[in-house]
């Protein structure tokens, strides 16, 4: 029984890393309509951030979460701004565009910090026992944390003039240019929104997973599935297809061992896009 619930323990926090990165990529693809390939690698550059801040400038690793979050903010928002913007209409150049900026910050951290994973520990290592079970307490505040920031980004889009006007741009750009809300002001804004939840991920999560440079190839798979799942452009779907990934991906793995654990995974994935195609949340469209 012990070990059953610390299965679903790491499942939640597997499940709470990839809600934080499905809740980015979908923020892009649904408000901006950009495939952003490079989430991963924001992911990565988060964890390296926060990885740089505590051992190089003695940050406190909240600080340094910070730090990571407003890093990958800032390097999202200026990307958009001069490069995404100029072929925003032309998907397939924004793809293009974001594979090149992901093998440029992936070579940069390479260059930088080595090929060689980091040595980057979370601050807790303590273990909490609780009627025979063993729950680490590391992965309790990882998903405290991502509870607090989704319900955060709950807050910000559904109960503020900023997230309003994010909302209303993604459902009909001309209408709400007619309105006075300024796309050329708005998807950076988003963009920086989404590449900010990737880098504080990144600087939450490689602490307890691991960090080197190509880490986040795995959570960008991932994060693709979680989408597609969850359905394309619903960010509740999203939510709810993260924490059922991650719960089967942790019990699949456990009982039933790494590959024959990750086949169980994606079969009943398919499973589940074979019976609803348009993903557990979204909306399914028919052509004329």
């Amino acid at each position: 029984m012990s070990m059953f619930f610390a299965t679903g323990l790491i499942g939640m926090t597997l499940g709470g890393q990839y809600a934080l990165l499905a809740l980015g990529f979908t923020l892009i693809f649904g408000i901006i309509g950009v495939m952003n390939f490079a989430h991963g690698a924001f992911f990565v550059f988060g964890g390296y951030i926060a990885f740089a801040a505590v051992q190089f400038l003695q940050f406190p690793y909240p600080i340094a979460v910070l730090a990571a979050g407003a890093a990958s903010a800032a390097l999202g928002y200026l990307f958009e701004r001069f490069f995404i913007e100029r072929t925003i209409d032309d998907e397939l150049s924004t793809l293009m565009l974001t594979l090149g900026l992901a093998l440029i910050m992936i070579t940069f951290l390479v260059v930088i910090f080595g090929v060689e994973g980091a040595r980057f520990e979370f601050p807790i290592s303590d273990v909490l026992v609780f009627q025979g079970m063993f729950l680490p307490v590391a992965n309790i505040i990882l998903v405290l944390c991502c509870t607090v920031i989704i319900l955060g980004v709950y807050y910000l889009l559904y109960r503020t003039s900023f997230g309003r006007s994010l909302r209303a741009i993604s459902c009909d750009r001309e209408i709400a240019a007619t309105l006075g809300l300024r796309a050329n002001l708005l998807f950076p804004l988003a963009f920086a929104l989404a590449t900010a939840l990737a880098g504080v991920t990144g600087a939450l999560v490689t602490p307890i997973l691991a960090l080197h440079p190509h880490v986040g190839d795995h959570v960008l798979a991932m994060s693709f599935i979680v989408v597609i799942l969850g359905g394309l452009g619903s960010l509740w779907g999203a939510v709810a297809a993260a924490f059922f990934v991650g719960l089967t991906e942790a019990y699949s793995s456990v009982y039933l061992g790494g590959t024959k654990g990750a086949l169980a995974l994606f079969v009943l994935v398919m499973i589940l896009l074979v019976v609803k195609p348009s993903g557990l949340f979204g909306r399914e469209t028919r052509g004329a």
